[in-house]
């Protein structure tokens, strides 16, 4: 099972791309929905990003 994205998982992104292949929801399965799974899913994204906008400021 993959462990779910914290905002450390920002430190590993130097590109966009590794954006979708940081992002891993360990409860795929679980979900009542679709739907939810990409709530979810735009959820840890927005999280990342803001790590990494925050990142950007510190460095």
């Amino acid at each position: 099972m993959p462990r779910r994205t914290y905002e450390k998982s920002g430190s590993k992104i130097e590109q966009a791309s590794d954006l979708d292949e940081a992002v891993k929801d360990k409860r795929v399965e679980w979900r009542a929905s679709p739907s939810k799974e990409r709530r979810r899913r735009r959820r840890y994204e927005k999280r990342l990003t803001k790590e990494l906008l925050f990142r950007g400021v510190e460095d």
